[in-house]
C-alpha cells in the first residue's frame, strides 16, 4: 500500500503527466448496488477542458464530460464489487478489489497508477494515493466522472424496476426517504446486508 500524498497544485501537474492511470471509485456509502470504480489514462495530445471532481459538477456538465471521455482517452476501464463481496470483504477491501479490476481492465499498461484518497491496494505498478485528487489531477477527475456517471445510470436502472425505492433521487444512499422504502417495502437482493440499516431492517422483516 502506497504512502499517501497531499499535494499542491504545481506537484499534482507534474505527477499527473505521462503514462499515468488515474483511479476513483463511487458508492461507498450507499446501502444499495456496486460499488463503481474507474481507471482512465488521458491523451496528451487530446486535452479535456473543465474535468473536476465530479461532486462538483452538475449532472449535465457530468454527462458531457463523459461523452468527451470516452471519445478522447487512451484508456478506460471500469472495475467493480457486488453487494455480495461488500458484505463478504467489507466495503474498503471490496473498493480495494474494485480499484485492481478497474486498472487490470486496461488495454494501455500505464507506468503509475495515482488514486484519489488516502490508500491504495497493489496494483504491480508503482502508485500514490493523492488526498484530493479528483480535484487536482486530470486523468483522476475524469475517473471519479466516469464511475459517478455509470453508478448514477444503474441507479437510474434500479429505479425503474423498483420506483418506490427512490433510488434515482438518492442513488442508494442513506437518506429518510431510503429508510422509509427499507421499512415499508423491505430489503431487495441489491441491498448489502452488512450495512447495519439494512441488517436491521432485515432483523425486522424476520418472523
Amino acid at each position: 500500500m502506497a504512502i499517501y500524498r497531499e499535494l499542491t497544485p504545481e506537484q499534482a501537474q507534474e505527477i499527473g503527466q505521462g503514462l499515468v492511470a488515474g483511479v476513483d471509485e463511487v458508492g461507498r456509502g450507499p446501502l444499495v448496488g456496486d460499488v463503481v470504480t474507474a481507471a482512465v489514462i488521458l491523451d496528451p495530445a487530446r486535452p479535456i477542458a473543465g474535468l473536476n471532481d465530479s461532486k462538483k459538477l452538475s449532472e449535465k456538465k457530468r454527462e458531457a464530460l463523459f461523452d468527451d471521455i470516452m471519445a478522447n482517452a487512451l484508456a478506460i476501464s471500469v472495475g467493480r464489487a457486488s453487494p455480495a463481496e461488500i458484505d463478504e470483504l467489507n466495503i474498503l477491501q471490496a473498493t480495494m478489489l474494485a480499484m485492481q479490476r478497474a486498472v487490470a481492465g486496461l488495454a494501455v499498461t500505464p507506468e503509475r497508477v495515482l488514486v484519489d484518497g488516502n490508500r491504495t491496494p497493489d496494483f504491480g505498478i508503482a502508485s500514490d494515493a493523492v488526498i484530493k485528487g479528483d480535484g487536482l489531477i486530470a486523468c483522476i477527475s475524469a475517473a471519479s466522472i466516469i464511475a459517478k456517471v455509470i453508478r448514477d445510470r444503474e441507479m437510474d436502472e434500479l429505479d425503474s424496476q423498483h420506483p418506490e425505492y427512490g433510488f434515482a433521487k438518492h442513488k442508494g444512499y442513506p437518506t429518510k426517504a431510503h429508510f422509509e422504502a427499507l421499512a415499508q417495502y423491505g430489503v431487495l437482493s441489491e441491498h448489502r446486508r452488512s450495512f447495519r440499516p439494512v441488517k436491521e431492517a432485515l432483523a425486522k422483516q424476520a418472523p
